[in-house]
């Protein structure tokens, strides 16, 4: 079946009845122990030693041992819970014979007919999906990629989810910000995305930048986390889209922090041709050819001719294709 994201995966978590089998494939370690601690954290404290089993892919006799730990019923408790850790050592392998084919076979009898009273947890590395051990259990579990990148609503259930586990008081203006600040914004192949990597480091900074405080807004966010070069490029290209000048100029001074006059304008051509009007474009190409021409040529501050450029692009957003074609620089 098709993944689900975090907003999905902790609705299933907080119902107190998860699927029978979750598949968290991929390669951030951190975040998959993370979502494996949010299974463990559902059975109490107290009786967690009768009702979690771990699992290692890699140890002696791993699929003998999942499948009679997860055929034990639960003790006062709702649900079984059993982590395969490094599954993919049990699920791919690592001989091939007569004992390794039957070992296949018992996991994809229990894959096809898991114990309904356990809920059983395989965190992997990327997998091989020519195996049909593997295409089955893609097929029947609750799939979780741990990739860098995540959807922007799952980042934000991610924000609620470690800052009320860590008891960080972030309000929405801050998660907002983190956000923002993190994110890659669509493009015509991608959606928009986060990136999980910089998004945990920038909350684990806000949250040590305001310890101690009651509750960390969205100005503290904006004070310790910088924008990202990509979001940066993105907030020009969005203040342009609306004929916002002034937007557009404050976005170009940032950018211009970070990139060199030309790769700036490496950007700008990209606004130009894709978020222009069509009928106003060739107007804004060849302002940009005419910009790049005068960085190379004129003894005017490079600042300022892209200043020109972007007021000018938000002015073709807004102007009839009859008026498009005035430029600043003849």
């Amino acid at each position: 079946m098709p993944p689900i994201g975090r907003q999905i995966l902790a609705q299933h978590i907080a119902s107190g009845a998860p699927a029978p089998l979750y598949l968290i494939e991929g390669d951030d370690e951190a975040e998959k122990s993370a979502l494996v601690a949010q299974f463990v954290e559902m059975v109490d404290e107290g009786i967690r030693a009768f009702n979690v089993d771990h699992v290692s892919g890699d140890e002696d006799k791993a699929a003998q041992r999942m499948i009679d730990a997860a055929a034990t019923l639960p003790m006062m408790a709702s649900r079984r819970i059993v982590i395969v850790h490094r599954a993919e050592r049990l699920l791919i392998p690592k001989r091939e014979g007569e004992a390794a084919d039957a070992e296949q076979a018992r996991l994809e009898a229990f894959v096809a007919d898991p114990p309904p009273h356990a809920t059983v947890v395989f965190a992997t590395t990327a997998l091989d999906r020519r195996r049909r051990l593997i295409k089955q259990l893609v097929k029947e579990a609750q799939h979780v990629e741990c990739g860098s990148m995540i959807a922007v609503a799952d980042a934000q259930a991610w924000l609620r989810a470690k800052a009320e586990r860590e008891k960080v008081p972030l309000d929405a203006s801050a998660m907002r910000a983190l956000v923002v600040r993190t994110r890659l914004e669509a493009t015509r192949d991608l959606p928009a995305r986060v990136d999980l990597v910089r998004l945990r480091a920038a909350f684990e900074r806000v949250a040590l930048f305001a310890l101690g405080q009651s509750a960390i807004t969205g100005q503290d966010v904006a004070q310790v986390v910088s924008l990202t070069a990509e979001a940066r490029h993105f907030g020009i290209a969005n203040a342009i889209e609306r004929g916002s000048a002034a937007e557009a100029l404050r976005e170009l001074a940032l950018a211009l922090e970070d990139a060199a006059p030309p790769m700036v304008l490496g950007q700008l051509r990209w606004i130009a041709e894709e978020k222009v009007p069509s009928a106003r474009k060739p107007g804004a190409i060849d302002a940009v050819f005419r910009t790049d021409l005068a960085l190379k040529t004129s003894a005017l501050d490079a600042s300022l001719l892209l200043e020109r450029l972007v007021v000018e692009l938000c002015a073709m957003v807004g102007a009839t294709p009859a008026s498009a074609g005035r430029t600043w620089l003849r």
